[in-house]
């Protein structure tokens, strides 16, 4: 992957760090003879034995599952202090989170990072959070209570014969508590130099199950450029929803639904409003032994209004269901299909056009998994789907994975699999301006980019105390999405190819019954090229991605009721647009006063006034430091 070089800036980063790693040590020598119950009661091996779904669309431990997996907790999400779904995500070691504004994000695994990143397949309870304007998520639309989250499973790598199109680069996969398991009452209520915010969720008993309710508005405020400059891109969002559960987790019913509506302002005239809703049923039974057979649908509306550019108003419809069951004593298959339709409707603006304003867009995909036992150390997973598409029709999407297990404490695994991002509205559609001659269209005869992806992954918990997994990774990319010449037009075509390559760990070391480190590392080694016919000069557009990525925190149990946790990150230099690199420690407070009562204390950039973290240096934004002081009352 070639070695790895470190400028006079990033050496001071990475030193930066290095202090802050002497310095929990020395906090935790000091500290050691005092427990508390909130470590103690997460082991390592709980950790391990954590059920996933996100592999196989089946229940495993995380110890079994192979892929390079790593599991956010809602523990995690508490004790870190954000306060929104894309901020929970930094504390995922192998996605690439990069902060564009008050409100835009860029995210992404395994390069290819931009704010209308498309490799990055995104769900919310089996929810596909997605748009076909540029087969992509607007981060300001997505959003749900975060104390309400049991987990975040982030899959890097491919996740196609599964998951579908899209899921190219990984998935991510926001999975919520029960409604049995949220009862009471919890109120927050927030405020800081750069936000505040408040919130509520009741839950009840109800009819033979569980139901919760809740509701959440929030401000943030504007960013600055480098210069002192104020953006104009303050964001206000109020949400509410709720979440019904019957029967048990095996066999049961769910009912779930969420409002939302929100403002951003824009640098002139009126401001962006973004407004939608959802609605989704599912219903699980567990037949006879390994027999389960699961079916759920949804209807999901968001609307977006920029004055002067466009407006979308988007409908979509999806069914989809699976059954598995264990074939003969050494085969467990998994099979399953579903539908999508998508009405979606866009105002245009002189300025840009997506031709048909109006369009019937569909999915219709099948799959089928099939595990098998190998004696009783090793297990092969072959499966393979096959995706429809109003644009290019059906793609195959195979994939085969090798598990061997030594022993209950190790995995290795090893994955080949092909994957695409199927065309969206924007490779298509896209006209600017509204009406000819135009300077840039949407590509005719746009194809589905292609990715072949070779996986090498090892996990292990050598003891009580440490666990840990690395993953190696090699992606051949085809068909990637370029600007082509014709007459005096661009035209988006499929002329630029590629590879990818790099290194994921991360790990986990129990230094003491109170206190827990977790570090990881992304290395990265891109080299995307244009096809010799190409008319294009850049692959600058694919992506900005950094070569290597670090982060490590502290979860500290000070003493009874006392929680300190401290994270920092380490982000390499971004090549085009340049953006520098830099060191971020973010660390948060908290005082269980009394049983009902908790205080904390969250900085963001703690040691930094402000830094770039994704966009031309020109306009973009400056992340600055945040401290945000929040009141919990629960009962």
């Amino acid at each position: 992957m070639g070695d790895v070089v470190f400028s006079v800036q990033e050496r001071c980063a990475l030193t930066h760090i290095g202090a802050l790693v002497l310095a929990c040590f020395a906090a935790g020598a000091s500290a050691q003879i005092r427990l508390a119950a909130n470590l103690a009661e997460l082991s390592l091996e709980e950790l391990a034995n954590l059920e996933v779904t996100s592999v196989s669309r089946r229940a495993e431990r995380l110890a079994d599952a192979p892929a390079a997996l790593y599991v956010i907790t809602g523990e995690d999400i508490r004790r870190s202090g954000v306060t929104s779904l894309p901020e929970a995500l930094r504390l995922a070691p192998n996605l690439e989170v990069a902060r564009v504004d008050a409100r835009q994000y860029a995210i992404s695994a395994r390069g290819f990072n931009n704010s209308i990143g498309n490799k990055l397949l995104v769900l919310i309870d089996g929810r596909t959070i997605y748009t076909p304007l540029f087969s992509g998520v607007f981060w300001d639309a997505q959003d749900t209570l975060l104390e309400d989250i049991e987990r975040i499973e982030v899959i890097s790598g491919p996740g196609a014969t599964l998951w579908g199109a899209n899921a190219v680069n990984g998935v991510i996969n926001v999975i919520t508590r029960r409604a049995q398991d949220t009862q009471g009452t919890i109120a927050e209520l927030g405020a800081g130099n750069r936000e505040r915010g408040i919130s509520a969720r009741h839950g009840l008993e109800l009819a033979g199950g569980a139901l919760r309710l809740y509701g959440k508005a929030f401000d943030r405020k504007n960013t600055v450029r480098a210069n002192g400059t104020g953006v104009r891109d303050e964001w206000q969002n109020a949400q509410a929803g709720f979440r019904g559960d019957w029967g048990s987790a095996a066999s049961g019913f769910t009912l779930q639904g969420d409002l939302y509506r929100g403002s951003i302002q824009q640098p002139v005239g009126d401001d962006t409003t973004i407004s939608g809703g959802n609605l989704l049923g599912r219903v699980t039974r567990q037949l006879d032994g390994a027999n389960r057979l699961q079916a759920q649908v949804y209807i999901d509306n968001a609307q977006r209004e920029i004055p002067g550019s466009f407006s979308e108003h988007l409908n979509t419809l999806d069914a989809e269901a699976q059954h598995s069951f264990q074939a003969a004593s050494v085969h467990y298959v998994t099979w399953g299909g579903g539908h999508r339709r998508a009405y979606d409707r866009v105002n245009n603006s002189a300025g840009l056009a997506f031709l048909p304003d109006r369009t019937t867009l569909h999915w219709t995909n099948i799959f089928a998994q099939d595990e098998i036992a190998l004696g009783s150390q090793w297990r092969l997973t072959v499966g393979s789907k096959l995706a429809s598409n109003v644009y290019t029709g059906t793609e195959a999407l195979p994939s085969a994975r090798l598990a061997w297990k030594p022993d209950e404490k190790q995995l290795v695994w090893s994955a080949i699999s092909r994957a695409v991002r199927a065309p969206s509205r924007l490779d298509r559609d896209l006209f600017v301006p509204a009406q000819p001659p135009f300077v840039l269209a949407g590509g005719p005869d746009f194809r589905s980019e292609v990715a072949k992806v070779f996986e090498l992954g090892y996990r292990a918990q050598p003891s009580t105390r440490l666990s840990y997994s690395v993953t190696g990774f090699y992606s051949q990319y085809d068909h990637l999405r370029s600007v082509e010449r014709v007459g005096a037009a661009s035209v988006l075509g499929n002329k630029m190819e590629g590879h990818g390559k790099g290194i994921e760990a991360w790990g986990s070391l129990q230094v003491a019954r109170n206190w827990r480190l977790k570090a990881g590392a992304l290395l990265l080694d891109q080299d995307l090229r244009l096809k010799p016919d190409s008319t294009d000069t850049a692959v600058a557009a694919a992506g900005n991605d950094p070569k290597h990525q670090f982060t490590l925190s502290s979860s500290h149990d000070l003493a009874a009721h006392q929680h300190f946790d401290v994270m920092a990150r380490y982000v390499g230099a971004l090549p085009n647009p340049a953006v520098p690199a830099y060191t971020a420690v973010d660390a948060r407070y908290a005082w269980q006063l009394r049983r009902e009562l908790e205080i904390s204390v969250t900085a963001q950039n703690l040691f930094d006034h402000a830094h770039p973290e994704f966009g031309a240096a020109a306009t973009r934004s400056e992340i600055e430091r945040g401290i945000f002081v929040r009141a919990k009352w629960s009962r």
